[in-house]
């Protein structure tokens, strides 16, 4: 069963890494990190993201203008922009590594061991990829809530609420450390395999000769 399970399991992290993956980078680059709406105009909705603020107008659409500095962002943009990028780069790179330690792929069917270790690689690389696109995420959320209840701040000037972005890079996180931890566990299946299957054999072998001095005349 072991034989037919694992290469269902590798494909399912794959895929669920690759999902991951997507997400992530769309999280980067969406501008709805943070949503302001006015209460004097309820027509406006303002959005923050990494790289961008934008305005939503009813009749205008939407106008987005970039951030002119980099070292004028918030401590918390600042290095989100770092984490996403590393995110981004170690699911990738892990998504190659993983691929070619699949045992549905031919190209090094001799070289098992070295598969095994692709595979590991890569779902360590999943695992961190999923946890440094969580870190911003949840760093920037945190931040949202203290300002959004900071009572030094009036009650009449707007608070910014959660967007949408982050809870895109909350399931991108989860994806990928899903996936990478379902390449693990075939990498786990695989080591207890062989010696099942020695162990099969030689009882198979034992049993013949069984049979074999039993019919001995």
């Amino acid at each position: 069963m072991a034989l037919v399970y694992q290469p269902v399991m590798q494909l399912s992290g794959i895929l669920v890494s690759l999902l991951g993956w997507v997400l992530s980078c769309l999280t980067t680059y969406l501008p709805q990190w943070k949503n302001l709406n006015l209460e004097l105009n309820e027509l406006e909705i303002w959005t923050m993201g990494l790289w961008q603020a934008c305005v939503v107008q009813e009749e205008g659409g939407m106008q987005c203008k970039e951030f002119d500095s980099f070292l004028a962002l918030p401590p918390e943009l600042r290095i989100s922009r770092i984490l996403m990028f590393f995110s981004n780069g170690s699911g990738l790179l892990g998504l190659l590594l993983s691929g070619f330690g699949l045992d549905c792929l031919k190209i090094g069917e001799r070289q098992q061991e070295q598969k095994k270790r692709l595979l590991l690689f890569g779902g360590m690389l999943f695992w961190i990829s999923g946890i440094t696109a969580i870190v911003p995420v949840s760093w920037v959320a945190h931040s949202t809530v203290q300002e959004f209840w900071d009572e030094n701040i009036p009650d009449i000037v707007p608070r910014w609420d959660f967007g949408e972005a982050l809870f895109v890079g909350w399931l991108a996180g989860f994806c990928l450390i899903l996936g990478g931890s379902l390449l693990n566990c075939t990498i786990c299946s695989t080591e207890v395999h062989p010696s099942s299957v020695h162990y099969a054999v030689a009882e198979q072998q034992d049993q013949c000769q069984r049979l074999e001095t039993e019919t001995r005349p």
